[in-house]
């Protein structure tokens, strides 16, 4: 039985993660082109995909499901977010199944998400990240209107070099203004 839906935009639905999802989230976050992405420089085995998601989350990873060829919700990946209880602040993150890059899910996912975090859960400020040569995430961030606040340089370790983080943000006031100019 899947999760119960708790947010949805045009073509997707973003819903609670259960014990039947950490096979798929096992299987598709780590192949390394995407948990290198997000930069998570180890795979994870079931047990450990099993305990982030059931037990150690906090309630605000979502699985973001699009319809299925029969109808049903097919899961493509996962968002969400930590958020900071005394300054408000939150930091989002997603990743998409491969077979799914390049569909713009990302982005939709992110940006419902986002008009969540800002309406129901009162973050004042969105952070994101990008490692250098993580395009798409850097074009979801762009897309969205976060601005390019900062370049933490040669901040991590993957395949061999240090690689530029990249950190994007948006407040809440700014995210608002967005979506009055696209009304």
């Amino acid at each position: 039985m899947p999760g119960a839906v708790f947010l949805r935009s045009d073509r997707l639905t973003l819903r609670t993660i259960e014990a039947e999802d950490v096979d798929f989230v096992h299987e598709h976050k780590n192949p390394p082109a995407v948990h290198r992405s997000y930069i998570w420089p180890y795979p994870e085995n079931h047990d450990d995909v099993e305990e982030y998601l059931l037990e150690d989350d906090d309630g605000t990873s979502l699985l973001v499901c699009r319809e299925g060829d029969d109808g049903d919700p097919e899961p493509v990946g996962e968002v969400g977010m930590h958020v900071d209880d005394r300054t408000r602040e939150a930091e989002i993150g997603v990743w998409v199944a491969e077979p799914y890059w390049g569909e713009g899910y990302g982005t939709e996912a992110c940006e419902r998400f986002v008009d969540y975090a800002f309406d129901e859960r009162n973050v004042h400020r969105m952070m994101a990240k990008h490692i250098e040569g993580n395009d798409g995430s850097k074009r979801i961030w762009e897309k969205l209107g976060f601005a390019h606040e900062g370049t933490h340089r040669e901040s991590e370790f993957m395949d061999g070099e240090y690689r530029d983080m990249h950190v994007y943000g948006v407040l809440a006031d700014e995210w608002r203004k967005r979506d009055a100019r696209q009304s």
